[in-house]
């Protein structure tokens, strides 16, 4: 029997008379609604006509949680006096409960998009509602694009909603070709802002750290907030680890219940939060709880104002949540939870001032997360490059070529991005594809149960007591009776199921021809027959993640993908050969990963598992200051077998030569004093004349090597060779000898000029800019104005009778007039052998001495 009193009381049934007019109108449509108004749960029931009046329809609604799917089908079958599987079904992962008359059906978002892909047209299916779509998780966005793609190719009669209570309804109104925006007025109690910021400064989140000095200040609010009001409290924390943190810190509350409910708590945890109870309660969740899910007798909510966003490092391979500041929709959708019955109050653990520096929404997936996933329904949907999608924010470039990167590798998509038989089931496995590879050429290697085992517990983070290693992990589900074990025993039988799907695909037409060597996955059984126990677990965690194979390295590990990785002290997996990392992060500030959750391998699994990473080749290279050629056969960035060779390919050997002068500098050639005047000659000339006098920087003889190193460099070989090259004779190849210029080298810039004197002094083009000549006083006399060459003054340093420095001037004229005197004062009593006329600009030069003079 209908609850027509509890659906009468709900404010969206206002809105109604407006959605049906925009559906019917345009087809779409954007439903704002506050939270408690009842669009999770009335909607759906009208649009299906399951209230008594308007056609009969077949919904669906998608839901981005298990745990809010769940929720809405039973509240939605309650509010029909119905169970589960009547009229209101639900479907999640490795769950169905659905009916024959079944017209509401709530699923995830994982599962529309998998029904997408098997079924374009979504046969029978009237409306879909996009719920709580504001979250801007990957998979919402994604079925949306694909909706649209449905309506406007193949049903324009399929209806479109997109709901939320908090969303960019702009945004959502344009993507769905100008949707009308249907708002409700909300009825939800009003709910009070208490400001509870720390007394003390904490540090912020980085990774999935979060300052215990912050938990235990939430602690103390939930208690502050037990004393001072009514009613259950709802406490928001990041992750499940915070959670059992902040329970630890509350288990001595008297009389009152403390429950923990998050993605992966029991069902049975999730059902008692979801009903009404005996005693007070204080309920401990992550975002699971902002929304579709009303929990009865929730008063007070405690905020601690952070949440879990996933991140990916494309350059080391890494992908991990990050605990970040929550954004105000967020908050918004926490504090309604208080409002939902009665008046409510919300304690949020940060200062007012700081509340307008928050996002205005949480970062959209699409934007910080894995693209691999979605790069691959994009390319089963037709659209590699994901350009003709409805989305509103393109995939970033980067990280989807890394994607495609990834799905080449695993034989998913072929070298122009579309999607392969193999890559089509591997999307509808319901897997990260590198999980489904792992499945489906693991179950070929080690088996479809050992594969199942390994893939299931690699699907959820398991229990921090299970440890790091693997198969130990997998040893210890196998025995657990935790709600961990549980849920993993499920997934693995689910996978059995999923396993034998994938199998009968004809995958060995998609499977890279590289892989160990040239075999398939589909051979890897017989290679993979002789392993232990381990490395079977070690063989599937590879064959998800090959470039996480890691060689022990100087006490770290060094990974297939270049990226280091240490173990924690006290790890039994410490001092291993090989290990497949299977689950590893960045600490702030460090730069080699730390490993998580590995197993350990071998050499022979490590090539079985990563073949298309397998390669040799002779490599030729400068190091250490000299040539080194070897023949190397790597696993990606992990070098496993080296010897050297001697008769190494020259156009190598030359570019090792290259690399060696570029690094140590043009030195290593053979540089007499005349080549480098030579070099200082000719840079004077450039930088005064230009062309075709060459630039003789580094930069500039790297670039023209060909044009004066050779052949000298084509017949060298190492270092030794290089230190025989006369530089100067090379360096005279650049001089314009076709254009006839290079005769005048001597006469544009003479390395020697006439004096008055009679002696031919050297000129010092060390400073192109002003070159030097360094020549004595008295040898200057009688010379009216500065000496130049190719027009510019020499810079003068006139020099005492024993060659010391006495003057500088780029203008004789005027030291004869001014500067002179002061010289002669100064030196005449010292050098008195020496002619110190009054008159030196019509006195004789002279190299001699007064009494040599008078002979």
């Amino acid at each position: 029997m209908i609850r027509y009193d509890a659906l009468d009381v709900l404010p969206v049934r206002a809105a109604l008379p407006a959605l049906n007019d925009a559906l019917d109108g345009h087809g779409t449509a954007v439903l704002a609604a506050p939270p408690g108004t009842g669009k999770t749960t009335l909607v759906p029931l009208a649009l299906a006509g399951l209230l008594g009046e308007g056609p009969v329809r077949r919904v669906v609604v998608a839901e981005p949680r298990r745990i809010a799917a769940r929720a809405a089908a039973r509240r939605m079958a309650w509010l029909l006096g119905e169970k589960t599987g009547g009229s209101v079904g639900y479907t999640v992962r490795g769950e169905r409960v659905v009916g024959r008359h079944t017209r509401v059906e709530v699923v995830t978002t994982g599962v529309l998009l998998q029904r997408l892909q098997r079924d374009q047209e979504l046969t029978g299916v009237d409306v879909v509602v996009l719920d709580e779509c504001h979250e801007r998780h990957l998979d919402a966005d994604t079925a949306a694009a694909f909706l649209w793609d449905v309506r406007e190719a193949l049903r324009p009669e399929l209806r479109l909603v997109a709901a939320s209570a908090t969303t960019d309804t702009e945004g959502w109104s344009r993507l769905l070709g100008g949707a009308p925006v249907v708002e409700a007025q909300g009825s939800s109690y009003d709910v009070e802002a208490v400001w509870a910021p720390p007394a003390r400064p904490v540090r912020p989140p980085h990774g999935m750290w979060v300052d215990p000095g912050l938990l235990a200040h939430v602690a103390s609010v939930v208690r502050r907030a037990l004393a001072e009001r009514s009613g259950d409290v709802l406490c928001f924390l990041p992750g499940v680890g915070e959670i059992a943190r902040v329970a630890g810190q509350l288990g001595d509350l008297d009389g009152v219940d403390v429950l923990q409910v998050h993605g992966r708590a029991p069902a049975a945890v999730q059902d008692a939060v979801l009903a009404p109870g005996e005693r007070r309660r204080v309920v401990l969740a992550t975002s699971v709880a902002e929304s579709s899910l009303t929990v009865p007798g929730v008063r007070v909510v405690v905020d601690s104002g952070l949440a879990r966003e996933p991140r990916v490092d494309h350059a080391r391979g890494l992908s991990a949540l990050a605990t970040v500041r929550s954004s105000h929709a967020a908050g918004r959708q926490r504090a309604g939870r208080a409002g939902r019955e009665a008046p409510g109050v919300v304690y949020r653990c940060w200062a007012e001032a700081e509340d307008a520096r928050l996002p205005r929404f949480p970062s959209p997936e699409i934007k910080v997360a894995d693209l691999t996933a979605f790069a691959l329904q994009a390319a089963c949907w037709g659209d590699p490059e994901a350009s003709g999608l409805a989305l509103l924010d393109p995939p970033p470039g980067g990280a989807m070529a890394a994607a495609r990167s990834l799905l080449t590798a695993i034989g998913a998509v072929d070298s122009g991005g579309r999607a392969t038989e193999r890559g089509v089931r591997l999307a509808r496995s319901g897997l990260h594809p590198r999980l489904g590879r792992a499945l489906l050429d693991g179950a070929a290697s080690v088996g479809v149960e050992r594969a199942a085992e390994v893939v299931a517990l690699l699907s959820e983070e398991a229990p921090r007591e299970y440890g790091d290693d693997l198969a130990a992990a997998v040893r210890g589900a196998r025995r657990g009776g935790d709600a961990y074990g549980v849920r993993w025993r499920a997934e693995v039988r689910r996978l059995r199921a999923v396993a034998t799907d994938l199998s009968h695909a004809r995958v060995h037409d998609s499977v890279p021809a590289k892989v160990d060597r040239g075999a398939s996955p589909g051979t890897a059984g017989d290679s993979a027959a002789g392993v232990g126990e381990d490395s079977r677990v070690g063989l599937v965690a590879a064959l998800a993640f090959p470039e996480r194979l890691a060689k022990a390295d100087g006490g770290s590990y060094l990974m297939v993908s270049g990226t280091r990785a240490e173990i924690r002290e006290g790890s039994g997996l410490r001092g291993v050969p090989w290990l497949a990392v299977a689950v590893a992060d960045r600490p702030v500030g460090k730069g080699h990963a730390r490993v998580q959750l590995a197993a350990v391998v071998d050499e022979e699994v490590a090539r079985l598992a990563a073949g298309p990473l397998l390669d040799e080749r002779d490599e030729v290279h400068w190091s250490d200051g000299d040539v080194v050629a070897r023949r190397v056969e790597r696993l990606g960035a992990v070098e496993l077998a080296v010897r050297p060779i001697r008769d190494a390919d020259p156009v190598l050997v030359r570019e090792a030569l290259l690399e060696g002068l570029r690094q140590e500098g043009l030195g290593l050639l053979r540089w007499s004093a005349d080549a480098d005047v030579l070099r200082q000659r000719l840079g004077f000339l450039r930088l005064h004349l230009g062309e075709p006098w060459p630039d003789v920087s580094d930069a500039s003889l790297h670039a023209r090597v060909d044009d004066w190193l050779e052949p000298e460099l084509g017949r060298a070989r190492r270092r030794a060779d290089l230190a025989r090259i006369d530089a100067g004779e090379a360096l005279a190849r650049l001089l314009p000898w076709a254009s006839g210029e290079a005769a005048r080298l001597e006469e544009l810039a003479p390395e020697r000029i006439t004096v008055p004197s009679g002696s031919r002094i050297r000129i010092d083009y060390a400073d192109p800019e002003r070159p030097v000549l360094a020549v004595k006083v008295q040898e200057m006399f009688g010379l009216q104005e500065s000496p130049r060459v190719a027009g510019v003054p020499l810079l003068v340093h006139l020099l005492s009778p024993a060659g010391r420095p006495a003057a500088v001037t780029a203008d004789l004229a005027s030291f004869w007039k001014d500067g002179y005197k002061g010289v002669r004062a100064e030196l005449r009593g010292r050098y008195p052998k020496h002619p110190w006329p009054e008159d030196p600009a019509g006195a004789e030069p002279t190299r001699h001495t007064n009494a040599r003079l008078r002979r």
